[in-house]
């Protein structure tokens, strides 16, 4: 495959992207991003590429056309592309690099004859520096050509490529949500408890953050259910009813997410699945705040 990049969208992604490919020796053509100083400010992060404003037909200089922007705009820009470029499209590749959407978000460059597919890196990227990909899974999908280069970019960035069907994608980027975003939002949400009794943040971060780690590791040395700790995983529903008791006591929303946890906890790791889920029922309507009824008389 020739071995020559457009961009567009040199966001945290794209800039990453490009930059990495760049050490590869890849030749970077355009770089397309929101205004002229910020495709040049793009360009110097990567060390190569020519900075444009908005879509030209010099991606054309390009075979393979990387589409880095956010998930609402691809789209639109497949639009826009194949009405400067049209059929001069053919023979070359065009990749976006969302995690929830497919190539059918291409349709308007594949009717000019590109090939298309997605690309997506699971991995999260700060903005500053390029981070380590070795190992990295990409997901991958879309016409035969298009998947083919995106296994060749994954293998050459150090990444394991992994193919996902299209109409698959969005559960696929759930899955990675969860395991992402999510879990800072519950280690959030711990650190805030302990702060609300006390402790300061460097305080609470320093003892949760190593039994997180621990927990995860666990997870990948000896699996799930072996490394499932807490109450629920000993069957102590008298404490999982008290913490619920506690948490509705203005912590609502926390505790609505603490009880669905034990629901999912129930279905993915429970040896008795119906049985614990018979018990978190008992125990939601033990907690379920009374409804105040107001005027008459007792």
């Amino acid at each position: 495959m020739e071995k020559t990049l457009a961009i567009v969208g040199a966001g945290r992604v794209g800039r990453a992207l490009g930059r990495r490919l760049r050490e590869l020796d890849w030749k970077i053509g355009v770089v397309v991003s929101r205004s002229e100083p910020a495709a040049r400010r793009a360009v110097r992060f990567i060390g190569a590429g020519k900075p444009h404003g908005a879509l030209t037909r010099q991606v054309l200089a390009s075979h393979v056309i990387l589409i880095a922007t956010p998930d609402d705009a691809i789209a639109a820009v497949a639009r826009e592309l194949a009405r400067i470029v049209g059929e001069e499209l053919r023979g070359r590749v065009v990749l976006h690099t969302s995690g929830a959407l497919d190539s059918r978000a291409l349709a308007p460059v594949k009717e000019c004859g590109a090939a298309v597919g997605s690309i997506h890196p699971l991995q999260t990227f700060s903005g500053v520096g390029v981070p380590d990909l070795e190992g990295r899974v990409f997901a991958v999908e879309g016409d035969v050509v298009a998947v083919r280069a995106s296994r060749q970019i994954a293998r050459a960035l150090g990444g394991s490529p992994v193919h996902i069907a299209g109409d698959k994608k969005i559960l696929y980027h759930a899955a990675a949500a969860l395991a992402s975003g999510q879990v800072l939002v519950l280690v959030e949400a711990a650190t805030q408890l302990l702060i609300s009794i006390g402790l300061k943040r460097n305080e609470a971060a320093r003892a949760l953050l190593p039994l997180t780690r621990q927990v995860l590791n666990n997870f990948e040395r000896v699996g799930p259910r072996a490394s499932w700790t807490g109450p629920l995983a000993r069957g102590d529903y008298k404490i999982v009813e008290a913490h619920l008791r506690a948490l509705g006591d203005g912590q609502e929303e926390i505790a609505k997410a603490y009880d669905g946890l034990n629901r999912v906890a129930a279905r993915v790791l429970a040896q008795d699945s119906a049985g614990t889920a018979r018990e978190l029922e008992r125990i939601a309507a033990a907690t379920k705040p009374k409804i105040k009824v107001r005027g008459g008389c007792a």
